[in-house]
């Protein structure tokens, strides 16, 4: 019988930096380790991370990391988790694994230790093994993972839905999802992100009516935004342009790169010969796709919008069109190039978020995952807590016992002793990176809150220079702002404030001795209390000191 400890690094209480732990007998076997994307309050921020603290100081006991898919949700933590723990394992299987290559390479990364899987075959280690079973996402190769103990399976869905009309790659094995269930599962981890949409989330995780209505009734050229790695969608794209004599144009390499790659290797059926060059944009009846990531949103769209792409302009009889619905965090943005595109005679169609759906499961998915499952504890995941506890109403509808459903944030663990959970409250110390552009160090939030001081009340450098020998005043005290205030037009208050430094500067200079510290501190203080008397903000104060 077995001791085994279920908590999360991230993706609790949150959507995105999904990392899951499972402690068997001291076995630790890690379930996704992904990032979320920063929102715009979080200045220079370009996506956050779990810490890895504890992986680090556990990292002997480690058996592997498992990727359920290639999204970033799912895997975007690994190019800065690779460069802590080296040698560590990670399995994936064949799509998820050529992306994560591809993310190593860009990054410089040499790695050994990356392993390709097949669903549905076994990974045996000692009296564990794990089991991954393929789910339906809107990425080929997405699979569940099933963790067999001697007290039964932990099995942990990733994202999923139930569509049937999702085929090969994509398709969920059902029958084998029912052989598990019967198998004893002591405790399942399913998402939770659309927990609270009534109904089964298929059909309306289709678009191909709509994009077959949008390609009939508009006769100029359509630009198309598109997440590279949603390639279902891609997929619904390509089908309906190949009933039309549409040529499609993909703007940007790694764009044209991932779709060649998809196709070529069978995930994405396409004609190629009907993707045109460069030298097609122009055409009225061209299909032009530009990628839209979640790190910078439509960024490339955006430049095309301000004029800066050398390559193609906004055409009065173009159609723009969002792919994918647009998201809360970017919908600002969506809406200000919607109305600079208007203003060039052109026209934007985006997607319903009600309406068309992501591929996650609604009420009656979780639903069949729990009865086909049939697990002794239910624990929610993959989502902000509302959706966790909506998610947890939903196995309380089909009568699970509320003592058996788990709901936990971020560190919080779960401790199973010979299959039966425990009334122990431990807390593993977690935190997240902020990551800003290449470093793999964490930005921390004195930083972000230096940034954002910066962004609301600007900057105010008091500058002095000194004689080496005498220590009398040369030059100065100069005053500079950034973001403060209009110089020319506040003349007399920047005498003020030089007024005020060179009395503190020269109240710190004795018998040819500056003390520093004290003249940057009362400038930071005294200073810093006139500014806010007289103007309400609070500049960040900067004193530069040089001798000569």
């Amino acid at each position: 019988m077995s001791k085994i400890k279920i908590f999360s690094l991230g993706g609790l209480n949150e959507e995105g930096k999904n990392m899951y732990i499972v402690d068997v007998d001291n076995d630790i076997f890690v379930f996704d380790a992904g990032l979320k994307y920063a929102n715009d309050k979080m200045l220079g921020i370009d996506y956050i991370i779990p810490d890895f603290s504890y992986l680090k100081e556990n990292k002997k006991r480690i058996k592997g990391i498992f990727i359920t898919h290639g999204h970033q949700k799912a895997m975007g933590a690994l190019t800065d988790l690779v460069k802590e723990l080296k040698d560590i394992d990670i399995y994936s299987c064949k799509f998820t694994c050529d992306i994560i290559r591809r993310n190593f390479a860009e990054a410089g990364i040499e790695f050994n230790n990356l392993h390709e899987i097949e669903p549905h075959k076994k990974i045996s280690f000692g009296k564990n093994s794990v089991f991954p079973i393929r789910l339906t996402h809107s990425i080929p190769d997405n699979v569940g993972y099933v963790l067999n103990t001697e007290d039964g399976s932990i099995v942990y869905t990733g994202h999923f839905v139930f569509d049937s009309s999702m085929q090969g790659a994509y398709q969920t094995d059902i029958g084998k999802l029912a052989y598990i269930g019967k198998q004893k599962v002591l405790c399942l981890m399913s998402e939770s992100v659309y927990s609270d949409r009534p109904g089964y989330t298929a059909p309306d995780n289709r678009i191909a009516s709509t994009v077959r209505d949008i390609l009939m009734h508009n006769e100029g050229r359509i630009i198309v935004t598109v997440f590279s790695a949603h390639i279902s969608r891609i997929q619904e794209l390509l089908t309906e342009i190949m009933n039309t004599q549409r040529r499609v144009v993909i703007m940007g390499k790694r764009l044209q790169e991932m779709i060649n790659y998809v196709i070529d290797n069978g995930y994405v059926k396409f004609d190629k010969t009907r993707i045109g060059s460069l030298n097609n944009l122009e055409d009225k009846d061209a299909v032009v796709l530009i990628s839209n990531e979640n790190e910078k949103p439509f960024a490339n769209l955006e430049r095309i919008v301000n004029g800066y792409d050398k390559y193609i302009k906004i055409l009065p009889t173009d159609t723009v069109f969002y792919l994918d619905p647009v998201s809360t965090n970017s919908e600002t943005i969506a809406v200000k190039l919607s109305d600079e595109i208007a203003k060039m005679g052109a026209k934007t169609i985006s997607l319903s978020p009600k309406k068309h759906l992501l591929n996650h499961a609604s009420i009656e998915d979780l639903m069949l995952m729990l009865n086909l499952m049939n697990p002794k504890y239910y624990f929610p995941v993959n989502g902000e807590y509302r959706h966790q506890v909506a998610n947890a109403d939903v196995a309380s509808s089909l009568n699970m016992a509320k003592e058996n459903i788990i709901l936990k944030q971020n560190g919080e663990v779960a401790t199973f002793v010979n299959g039966k959970l425990t009334d122990d409250i431990e807390k593993i110390k977690i935190d997240e990176l902020l990551i800003d552009g290449n470093t793999t160090k964490d930005i921390g939030e004195l930083v972000l809150k230096d940034r954002e001081l910066l962004s609301e009340n600007g900057i105010v450098i008091v500058a002095t220079t000194l004689d080496k020998k005498s220590k009398k005043i040369m030059a100065g005290p100069e005053i500079i702002t950034r973001g403060f205030i209009y110089v020319k037009e506040n003349a007399d208050f920047i005498e003020a404030m030089k007024d005020i430094s060179l009395k503190i500067i020269n109240s710190n200079i004795a018998n040819n001795y500056v003390d520093f510290n004290k003249i940057k501190t009362e400038l930071r203080d005294d200073l810093g209390k006139f500014l806010f008397e007289e103007t309400e903000c609070k500049p960040m104060i900067i004193t530069i000191i040089n001798e000569i």
